[in-house]
């Protein structure tokens, strides 16, 4: 049997990535502005449809990649608040402002299905360890964009100042670079040796020969 072509594999998926983008962009955007799609959590859940879409494995790597920090982080401060009464980092303080519509805000619930989602298409496509630069160079554009594009109250992807003292690490050359390796090489690199002992590249190549998934389901 030949392998799997470029276009094939997980149509209902690829379904799923172009509704989700339907109805996210645009209630998103009315919601909250363009400014917030520059969070490294919007663009990943962005690429993560456009991965499903376009059934690639390296872009759905990558976002397995990011997506079980980001989803940590929001979860941390939406359960600190709904526990203590207060946040922890801030970040998901929009959850409880009734300024925004209530639809968007349950939209963002997605910071929980996010990485459930990957893991789901992983264990049937294998990780593609190029995710990990990848989403390195995502995360350098998007800390850039962050600090030049949005002004210091918006502090988005903390391009300002750090998320536990609220402190500029020096110059903004600086700070970009602390947190870009701090990011990219101790978050990430974490979970790219998860993904790479959990699933391994061969993983839906070998479920495929093996009949557990059929090879027309395999993403490259």
């Amino acid at each position: 049997m030949s392998a799997a072509t470029p276009g094939s594999g997980f149509p209902r998926l690829g379904w799923l990535g172009l509704l989700w983008l339907l109805i996210y962009l645009p209630a998103y955007q009315s919601a909250y502005g363009t400014r917030n799609f520059l969070f490294l959590c919007n663009i990943g859940v962005i690429l993560t449809a456009i991965g499903l879409i376009a059934r690639s494995r390296l872009l759905l790597s990558s976002q397995a990649i990011a997506a079980p920090i980001i989803a940590l982080v929001w979860a941390l401060d939406v359960g600190w608040k709904l526990a203590t009464g207060d946040f922890l980092f801030g970040g998901a303080s929009y959850m409880w402002d009734a300024g925004y519509p209530l639809f968007a805000r349950l939209l963002s619930l997605y910071h929980v299905a996010w990485p459930l989602l990957l893991w789901y298409v992983l264990r049937r496509t294998g990780y593609d360890p190029r995710g990990w630069p990848l989403q390195a160079g995502i995360a350098a554009l998007a800390l850039v964009a962050g600090r030049l594009l949005a002004p210091a109250g918006e502090n988005i992807n903390f391009a300002w100042t750090d998320p536990f003292f609220g402190r500029q690490f020096g110059p903004a050359a600086l700070h970009l670079a602390v947190c870009w390796a701090l990011l990219s090489g101790i978050a990430y690199g974490a979970t790219h040796r998860l993904l790479r002992r959990m699933f391994p590249a061969g993983a839906g190549e070998e479920a495929a020969k093996h009949g557990s998934v059929p090879r027309h389901q395999v993403l490259r």
